[in-house]
């Protein structure tokens, strides 16, 4: 794809978002020195397909960075790479080698490719790691759908784990360890009179984010639990049954949708002291 040149765009709304046209990035950054956006046709390549630097003059108000990129739209992967100052002492430490995943993102991509060790050090790590994907969430279609707001004294919480909850075959579920596995699992819910559900986290969460190993095979362990988010705009990944990232989104919705119609209100984990 060639770009055609980009225009200054908008500090509102942070994230990028999908107009007529195009789409607007939008990022804060108090500290950073220059803004670089990188555009990709999938999320396993060595470089970009397209580097936009962005022009402080043109693309920056106050400590916001924008731009409006023409053609680009819903499924666009994209990252940053953001200069500025390494003053660990100063709670600086601006790497311009490495991939930052957009804050606000609405769907992680990535595949075997992703490394957390990558992170460290002062290399580039393009191919390795998290990428950010566009999605236009505008015509989603939530048919009426509005929060349930059941009185606290009439509701009756079950705790649950995304994953763990259909992930064993005695689910007998189509779709073992997803949402759509959960959604599956709705008449059981309601049989033993739930009225909400709450979800142990559900945001994109770094599954490499655990380092020690099992002590008696030696196999690398992982963060089941999800307490260590890298989005907390975006449903984890792991948990979709969707083939291309960008349905992700959706298929979260869906979730949410089908659980009220059945009169389920959904609670979130989240933990914000926990990032990864």
């Amino acid at each position: 794809m060639t770009l055609p040149s980009i225009l200054p765009g908008e500090p509102y709304p942070l994230g990028a978002t999908p107009r007529e046209g195009g789409t607007n990035f939008s990022l804060f950054s108090s500290h950073a020195t220059a803004v670089e956006l990188l555009l990709f046709d999938r999320y396993d390549q060595q470089e970009p397909t397209h580097t936009i630097r962005l022009d402080p003059r043109a693309n920056k108000t106050y400590y916001y960075w924008h731009c409006l990129v023409p053609g680009v739209s819903h499924g666009q992967i994209y990252a940053y790479r953001v200069h500025g100052p390494y003053q660990p002492e100063e709670g600086h430490r601006f790497n311009g080698h490495k991939l930052l995943l957009e804050p606000y993102t609405r769907v992680v991509a990535y595949g075997d490719n992703w490394q957390r060790s990558s992170a460290y050090g002062v290399t580039d790590n393009t191919y390795a790691a998290l990428k950010s994907v566009v999605v236009d969430l505008s015509g989603y279609d939530w048919e009426g759908d509005r929060p349930l707001q059941r009185p606290m004294e009439e509701t009756v919480i079950y705790e649950t784990h995304a994953r763990g909850f259909t992930a064993h075959d005695s689910a007998g579920v189509s779709f073992p360890g997803s949402y759509r596995g959960l959604v599956e699992k709705i008449p059981y819910l309601r049989s033993l009179g739930v009225t909400a559900v709450e979800l142990l986290p559900v945001q994109q969460f770094d599954p490499q984010e655990v380092q020690q190993s099992n002590p008696l095979t030696g196999e690398a362990l992982s963060n089941y639990w999800g307490y260590a988010t890298v989005a907390f705009f975006a449903p984890h990944a792991a948990y979709g049954c969707c083939e291309e990232a960008v349905d992700l989104a959706t298929e979260f919705r869906d979730m949410v949708k089908a659980l009220h119609r059945a009169g389920i209100e959904v609670i979130l984990d989240i933990a914000f002291n926990h990032t990864g």
